[in-house]
């Protein structure tokens, strides 16, 4: 074998070899090319079924054109016989005679024609219902395989989890510790300051605010004029009117009874 040759073949198993791998990693592409196949088998088949049925319809008018033929010769020999036409007769007898084989011949032909159809059409249809099983299986098998595979991988990655030490799993734990004690310190703080917060002070400078606001909205009124309903207690005072002097006040002449 030369080198060219062997080189060739070198490559070509190269070749099938990278084919192989890539058929392998997407078995889905594979088959659908298989059902581009199977669909361009049936359509070449179906115009091979329509050749032949064609020829089977050819047939079927030629026989019964040979039947026209031969029972009109039969009547035209008949009756040349009849009227003493011996010599006619026999030319009528001689074609109906050739027409008859013909006609059997025909009928023979349209026979094995129509049973070749129709075993054909079987067979057609048998092939793809196969087909049509087969690449049904084989959509089947490849999820079936496809879901084995990422179950496979899922099993590897959690038994990895649990057996390699200072792994992920370690890494998770590690901060969830972290978390919850950050979390702990927090909630301790938020305790304790709760815990400082003097809140009897804040009452007292509420009450001291509402106060103020009560005493300046009764010296709003006051000065407006206003009536504050059920807020008597907290109106301004009214200035005393000084008492009167005895001594200012004129005597008043008493009356004389008489």
């Amino acid at each position: 074998m030369s080198l060219l040759a062997r080189v060739g073949n070198l490559f070509k198993g190269f070749a099938s070899l990278f084919v192989s791998g890539i058929e392998r990693r997407n078995p889905e592409a594979l088959l659908e090319v298989e059902k581009e196949n199977l669909r361009k088998q049936i359509g070449q088949f179906n115009t091979g079924l329509a050749s032949h049925a064609g020829m089977c319809e050819k047939l079927m008018s030629q026989v019964r054109k040979l039947e026209v033929d031969e029972r009109d010769l039969r009547a035209k020999a008949a009756a040349h016989l009849k009227a003493g036409n011996r010599a006619a007769a026999g030319q009528y007898a001689l074609r109906l005679q050739t027409v008859t084989r013909e006609l059997e011949e025909n009928r023979r032909q349209l026979t094995d024609a129509e049973r070749t159809y129709k075993e054909l059409v079987k067979a057609r249809d048998v092939s793809v219902a196969q087909a049509k099983a087969k690449i049904e299986q084989l959509k089947s098998s490849i999820d079936d395989m496809k879901m084995k595979k990422a179950m496979a991988e899922l099993n590897e990655m959690a038994s990895g989890m649990i057996t390699t030490m200072g792994g992920s799993g370690d890494t998770l734990n590690r901060l969830q510790e972290m978390v919850e004690d950050e979390r702990n310190k927090a909630a301790g703080r938020a305790r304790l300051a709760r815990d400082s917060l003097n809140t009897d002070e804040f009452k007292i400078k509420e009450a001291e605010q509402e106060a103020l606001a009560d005493q300046a909205l009764a010296d709003f009124a006051a000065k407006e004029g206003i009536s504050i309903p059920g807020g008597a207690a907290a109106a301004a005072p009214v200035a005393e009117t000084p008492a009167a002097d005895p001594a200012a006040v004129p005597a008043q002449p008493q009356k004389t009874m008489g």
